[in-house]
């Protein structure tokens, strides 16, 4: 009989990870059937379907369409929609990526249900509780039953933490399978897409901002904006802005100089073409510091901690403060050409999905 897995994916940094395991999941048509379970925790066009799309992802078979809310309402809509699909399935595995809310909700569910759970992107620590993404990694670690890691630090806090060894498996950074496996799809579209941003042979600076530390205070989001105006008077700067992110904008009516441009949020295509061709990324984003690492592109990160410290000591990524002045020193730091060989971590191949799939198979 087939074994059932189930996955979990809510906002456009799930789709991602996600999406190569769908594929590889698909090679194992004899041993295992897949469920995909949406959220809805991104839910309007700009945010999810173009992900889709983008991600050759099949359709999910329910959409819990939950919606945005405060994160005690949108975790509570999540469990308690999760709940009947979960028992309607009856997984043998339910699989939650990353670290959002949904992440969180589901696997609290399955565990008091009795379902086991697999955390893919198991072990990254900020150490920083104030982060809400913190304490949703947290509580999901100790609830899960196999705890996928995408490098080695992730093992490692997890066995400082108590958990089992035997659930530890490192497989490797699962984003960039997707990333290998639609570059060539960016890059046909690069040519195009930097042409219609009058961004070819600029050497331009892509930013994009979300953390709610970063774009809910009006003092701390002033700050970076006017750092991306002043490093906009040199070259171009160019922004996809999330819809939240668009509202706080408009409502300290920051201008934006000639040389910063706003878009809209992108889906993963065209903001691959963008990341690959920049000079620099300034970002508060987890996938984008890994991404950056990969793909060789300066990054800098505008916040004091991350989860991620293999980008930094085995990839492209310094952490800088947000004030105005720290912005504009690293990022003059980060334009110095550099000649340093550049190797991605341990096991960020490109074969993640089909590891995990393997693993899947393989445990009773």
């Amino acid at each position: 009989m087939k074994r059932k897995i189930l996955l979990v994916a809510g906002a456009r940094p799930n789709f991602m990870k996600i999406a190569p395991l769908q594929k590889a999941i698909a090679a194992h048509t004899a041993s295992l059937e897949q469920i995909l379970v949406h959220t809805g925790q991104h839910y309007d066009a700009s945010m999810s379907d173009v992900f889709f799309q983008d991600l050759e992802m099949t359709a999910p078979a329910v959409n819990l369409e939950v919606g945005s809310g405060s994160h005690a309402q949108q975790t509570a809509e999540v469990m308690m929609r999760f709940e009947p699909v979960l028992m309607d399935y009856a997984p043998d595995w339910v699989v939650v990526p990353g670290d959002i809310n949904s992440t969180m909700a589901c696997t609290l569910v399955a565990a008091k249900l009795g379902f086991r759970v697999a955390h893919l992107e198991a072990g990254l620590r900020s150490f920083d509780r104030t982060m809400p993404e913190e304490i949703n990694r947290l509580v999901t670690d100790q609830l899960s039953d196999l705890l996928l890691t995408p490098s080695a630090d992730g093992d490692e806090n997890l066995k400082r933490e108590g958990v089992d060894p035997a659930k530890i498996h490192m497989v490797g950074n699962i984003m960039i399978d997707s990333l290998l496996h639609l570059l060539p799809k960016a890059e046909a579209r690069a040519g195009e897409l930097l042409q219609s941003l009058g961004l070819e042979g600029t050497g331009y600076i892509l930013a994009t901002m979300h953390r709610p530390a970063n774009v809910d205070q009006p003092e701390k989001l002033i700050k970076i904006l006017e750092s991306l105006n002043c490093l906009a008077e040199g070259r171009p700067v160019v922004m996809p802005v999330h819809p939240r992110t668009r509202q706080r904008i408009e409502a300290m009516k920051f201008q934006p100089s000639g040389g910063m441009k706003l878009t809209g949020p992108m889906g993963y295509l065209d903001f691959l073409a963008l990341e690959r061709h920049a000079a620099l990324v300034i970002t508060d984003s987890g996938g984008v510091q890994e991404e950056t690492t990969f793909l060789g592109v300066p990054c800098l990160t505008v916040r004091p901690n991350t989860e991620r410290p293999v980008t930094i000591t085995l990839g492209t990524n310094t952490l800088v403060d947000c004030g105005r002045d720290a912005i504009l020193a690293a990022a003059v730091e980060k334009l110095r050409p550099s000649t340093a060989p550049r190797v991605p971590p341990p096991l960020w191949d490109g074969a993640t999905g089909v590891r995990v799939a393997a693993l899947l198979e393989s445990l009773a």
